[in-house]
Formats: C-alpha cells, sequence, structure tokens
C-alpha cells in the first residue's frame, strides 16, 4: 500500500487507516465480536493498513485492551493512535485535560494497549477548564519521556461549539494557532467524507500549509454511502445513528442519488467496484497528507476499504462528486 507521512514527526502510515470505534462502542452493541474484530486488525495489517486509531474512551477501555491482543504480537507492523481527554460517565461525557489526569491516563493506555509507545497522541476534546496550553503541554512532557512519538487534535464535531456566523472550524484553528507555540501538531483528525466536506474550507488548507497530516474521520458517512444500508431499517438504541439528524427513514430516502452517484462511478472503474470505494477514493484525492480512517469490524470490509487505494479517480469523476446533491438532515 501506498505510504503518506503525518506532520512535523514525518512518521509514514498505510494510505488507508483503520478506526477501531466500531469494534467497542457506538455502533450496534449486539453486533460487536471481540475475536471477528481481531481478525479484522490482522487483516489490516496484512493489507498495510497500518493507522490502527482508537481512544481510551471507547467501551470506555475495551477497545484499547481489544487492540493490545493484536499489537502483542504485531506491535512493528503497526502505528498506534489512541485519545486522551473525555471521560464517560453513565449518562454523560465530560472534558478533562488536567496535565496531572493526561499523563496517568498515558499509562494507563500503554498498558491496555500493551506497548512502550504510542505512535500519535491525540486531544479528543479541549476542556474547557483548563487552558489548552497546559493540557498539550503535558503532552509534550510525554513525548520528552519517550512514551509518545507525535502529538494530534481532534476538531470539534460537525456542530459542537458552533455559533452564529462562524464557519464550521474557526474555533479548533484557533486552538491548533495555540498549542502549535508549544509543540508541534503531527495531526488533526476531523470529519471529511463526500457527505460531509466542510473541511475543505479552512481546515484542510491550514493543515496543508504547515505541513500537518488530516486523518479523515468517518470518510464513509458512518456507513451510509457503502450504499448497504436500507432507509427505515431502523438501529439499534446505542447506535449513534438512531440519533442522527440524517438517518430518519425520511432523510435516509431523500439522500440515496448521493450513493447513486457513487455506483455510477464506480460502475466506470470496473467490475468490483463499490461506492465505497470511491467515497474513500475521494478523500485520498484531497491531498498526500490526508489519510481517510474508515471504521470497520469485519475482514471482508477492511479488505475492501483498502482496496479503495488502487482506485483513481479522474477530473471526471471527482467533478461529478462536487456536483452531487447537498446530503441532507432532519434539520433542513
Amino acid at each position: 500500500m501506498e505510504r503518506r507521512t503525518l506532520g512535523a514527526a514525518a512518521l509514514a502510515v498505510g494510505a488507508v487507516g483503520l478506526g477501531c470505534m466500531p469494534m467497542s462502542w457506538a455502533y450496534s452493541s449486539s453486533r460487536q465480536r471481540g475475536e471477528e474484530s481481531l481478525r479484522a486488525v490482522h487483516r489490516a495489517l496484512d493489507l498495510g493498513s497500518s493507522l490502527l486509531d482508537t481512544a481510551d474512551m471507547y467501551g470506555p477501555f475495551t477497545n484499547e485492551l481489544l487492540l493490545g491482543r493484536a499489537l502483542k504480537e504485531r506491535r512493528q507492523d503497526a502505528f498506534v493512535s489512541t485519545k486522551v481527554g473525555l471521560l464517560v460517565g453513565e449518562q454523560h461525557i465530560v472534558a478533562n485535560g488536567r496535565p496531572g489526569y493526561v499523563k496517568r491516563a498515558c499509562d494507563a493506555s500503554l498498558r491496555r494497549l500493551q506497548t512502550d509507545v504510542i505512535d500519535l497522541y491525540q486531544l479528543h476534546r479541549a476542556d474547557p477548564e483548563v487552558p489548552i496550553e497546559e493540557t498539550w503541554g503535558a503532552m509534550a512532557e510525554l513525548v520528552q519521556a519517550g512514551k509518545v512519538r507525535s502529538l494530534g487534535l481532534c476538531a470539534m464535531g460537525a456542530r459542537g461549539g458552533r455559533r452564529s456566523g462562524t464557519r464550521l472550524h474557526d474555533t479548533t484553528i484557533r486552538q491548533l494557532q495555540r498549542v502549535q507555540q508549544v509543540f508541534p501538531v503531527s495531526a488533526v483528525q476531523a470529519e471529511l467524507s463526500v457527505w460531509s466536506p466542510e473541511a475543505l474550507e479552512t481546515l484542510l488548507p491550514w493543515c496543508e500549509a504547515r505541513d500537518v497530516g488530516f486523518l479523515a474521520a468517518m470518510p464513509l458517512g458512518n456507513g451510509f454511502l457503502t450504499g448497504t444500508l436500507t432507509p427505515g431499517q431502523g438501529f439499534e438504541p446505542d447506535d449513534v445513528r438512531a440519533r442522527h439528524p440524517r438517518f430518519t427513514a425520511e432523510m435516509m430516502a431523500a439522500n440515496q442519488p448521493i450513493v447513486a452517484g457513487l455506483r455510477r462511478i464506480a460502475a466506470r472503474h470496473g467490475d468490483g467496484v463499490t461506492p465505497a470505494q470511491v467515497a474513500l477514493a475521494w478523500v485520498l484525492a484531497q491531498g498526500r497528507h490526508v489519510v481517510p480512517v474508515p471504521g470497520a469490524k469485519q475482514e471482508r470490509w477492511v479488505t475492501e476499504n483498502t482496496g479503495a487505494e488502487g482506485v483513481r479517480l479522474t477530473a471526471e469523476d471527482l467533478t461529478e462528486v462536487a456536483e452531487l446533491p447537498r446530503a441532507l438532515g432532519s434539520w433542513d
């Protein structure tokens, strides 16, 4: 697989990563099976998809434990990315950016992951009660201590913290400007997909201008862009899509033209090319510093996703994607 370089630390990863969250968190718990997920991780590593993206809050903690089982055998094949800064309660999630907590959390992640170093340590969310420079400074000390190789920042969610009249990623860019004064940012993780292209406006250009890697979260639109979901199929209560404004039966039906467009492009690239691969190829085409991180928990989806690296979209394809209808949600 093609290799791409992340930021200041110049660390190379496979062009397509593996988002491990669905294995333990946020998607249909009845379909989460540890052994099946382990096989998916090994398949990704076999195919050169080296970036494994997790977080201590996924589970919480169980996702890191799961990955630790694979890393114990194959640490040299993997690029380990995990996150800190969010605590999960029974009915809520809160930020914690206190320096002492960050250092303890890192040690706990290292134990669960069964490794002595984390390749990319990301701040999941800034703590509004703690200056972000203090949190980032504690993370920088972890690099100096040899426990972490590079640092990253996760962008605010699609609507979290957004004020009227501001662009989507204004808050994240202000945070990035502040932490860059403390220690270099190697990567930014934010949603980027055919149906959520907002990062192209300001955040991706900011990263490109500063040689900062970009991890594209949810590049398959929470599974919608694969074309495998049926409007009105319903989701389990613990599935994030059960409350997502684009996953009501009405909105899933309204957004089908987007999938149809991806299917048309896939058909031009030959038998076996899927809408999901076209969606990932579009993300890959946004820049050499961009690495899509599709979530998967089965070997077959990992195999399909990594195959996107071989799909080369033409100028005609990219124009057609740009002309697809805007995605609708229940707020529209």
